[in-house]
C-alpha cells in the first residue's frame, strides 16, 4: 500500500499554512457551539472511563470544519488520526490495510464517507460494531473466509450529503452531528484569528467586510482573507481596512451579499430567459454554460439560504429578492405564485 493512501495529520507539510490556520483545540474553535459541547462531553467521558470514543458522524456543507474537528478530537483524546476518503477505498484489501494499521484508541477519519462502494460498506459494518474484519480470499470452490480481530478504534465519518448514507451505516454511529453555516460575527472572529497567525494588520471593520461575503463558510473566509492580503500588500501598504477589503472583493466580483459572477448569472438567466421559473436544472445549466452538479452543489444552497430562489416539484423559481438583486421590480403577485408552487 502506498504511503499516500493513509496520511497522518502531522505529515502534510505541503499544506502547512492551511494546517496552521486550523484551530488546534476546542477552545480555539469558533462557532458550532452545540456540536463542540457534545464532542467535548464525549471526550471527557471516554477519558474518564479509559475507554475508546464511540463512532462519530459529521455532516454538513463543505468548508465548515469537519476535518478540523476530527483533528481536534484526536488531539483532545491524545491519539493518532489516520485520514482517508471514501473514493480512495476501492476494494476490500484497501480497507483491510487501513484497519490493520490502527492501534487501540486511534481515530480513522473517512472523508466523503457517502461515496464508499456498497461492497466496502458491508465489510465496514462488523469492523465498526464488533471490531473484526471478515475477508474472503480466492473465489469459486477454493474461496475461504478469514476473520481478523481489530483493536478498538473510533471511526469519524464526514459527509456533505448525509441523505446518501445508507441506514445501516448511519445507525452504527454513536453520535451524529450536523454542522450549520456560520454567522457573520463568528466568521469575523475566525478571520481576526487567522490574520493574527498570518501576521496581518486587519481592522475590525475590514474583517467584517470579508466575513459578510464569505457565504457563512470559514474556508471561504480564509481564502478571501488571503486574496485581500495580496491586494493590500500591493495597493494599500499591507493594511486591511474596510475600504481596502471592499475594493479587493469588488475586484474579484464578490458583492456585498457574497454573490459571485456565476451566482448573478444564474439569477439573470432565471429571470430574463425563463421569466422567473419554474425551470429545470438541466435547462438552467445549458443556459449559463455551467455543469448541473456545480449549480446544484455549489451555488444553489447559498442562493436558497439567502432567499433568492427556491426548489419546487416543477423546478427552480426566482423569489422577489432575486429580481431586486439584479435591479428589477418584482412582478405583482410573484410572492403569492411562488408560495403555491
Amino acid at each position: 500500500m502506498s504511503e499516500a493512501f493513509i496520511q497522518e495529520s502531522t505529515e502534510n507539510s505541503s499544506r502547512q499554512e492551511e494546517v496552521t490556520l486550523r484551530p488546534p483545540a476546542f477552545h480555539d474553535f469558533h462557532g458550532q457551539e452545540k456540536v463542540t459541547e457534545r464532542l467535548m462531553l464525549m471526550v471527557e467521558a471516554a477519558k474518564g472511563r479509559s475507554d475508546v470514543l464511540e463512532h462519530i458522524l459529521l455532516s454538513g456543507p463543505p468548508g465548515l470544519g469537519k476535518t478540523t474537528l476530527a483533528n481536534i478530537i484526536a488531539s483532545a483524546v491524545g491519539t493518532t488520526l489516520h485520514t482517508t476518503s471514501g473514493p480512495q477505498i476501492e476494494k476490500a484489501g484497501d480497507l483491510a490495510g487501513v484497519l490493520t494499521n490502527l492501534q487501540r484508541g486511534d481515530l480513522l477519519f473517512i472523508d466523503e464517507i457517502h461515496r464508499l462502494h456498497p461492497a466496502i460498506e458491508e465489510y465496514l459494518y462488523p469492523a465498526m460494531e464488533d471490531f473484526r474484519l471478515d475477508i474472503i480470499i480466492d473465489s469459486g470452490p477454493s474461496a475461504r473466509s478469514i476473520q481478523l480481530q481489530l483493536p478498538k478504534f473510533t471511526l469519524v465519518g464526514a459527509t456533505t450529503r448525509s441523505g446518501m448514507l445508507t441506514s445501516p451505516l448511519r445507525s452504527r454511529f454513536g453520535l451524529i452531528n450536523r454542522l450549520d453555516y456560520y454567522t457573520e460575527s463568528q466568521l469575523t472572529q475566525i478571520i481576526l484569528r487567522s490574520a493574527e497567525i498570518l501576521g496581518l494588520q486587519v481592522e475590525s471593520l475590514g474583517a467584517q467586510v470579508i466575513a459578510s461575503r464569505a457565504r457563512g463558510t470559514p474556508r471561504i473566509a480564509n481564502n478571501l482573507l488571503r486574496w485581500v492580503r495580496d491586494f493590500a500588500q500591493v495597493k494599500a501598504g499591507g493594511i486591511i481596512s474596510q475600504e481596502v477589503a471592499n475594493s479587493a472583493l469588488e475586484m474579484i466580483e464578490i458583492d456585498q451579499d457574497g454573490l459571485d459572477e456565476m451566482d448573478k448569472r444564474i439569477l439573470e438567466a432565471m429571470i430574463h430567459k425563463f421569466n422567473g421559473g419554474p425551470v429545470g436544472l438541466s435547462s438552467l445549466a445549458v443556459a449559463i454554460g455551467e455543469d448541473a452538479s456545480t449549480i446544484e452543489e455549489v451555488h444553489e444552497p447559498f442562493l436558497i439560504m439567502k432567499g433568492f430562489l427556491k426548489r419546487t416539484p416543477r423546478g427552480r423559481v426566482a423569489l422577489p429578492d432575486a429580481y431586486r438583486k439584479i435591479g428589477i421590480t418584482p412582478p405583482s403577485g410573484i410572492q403569492e405564485q411562488s408560495n403555491l408552487l
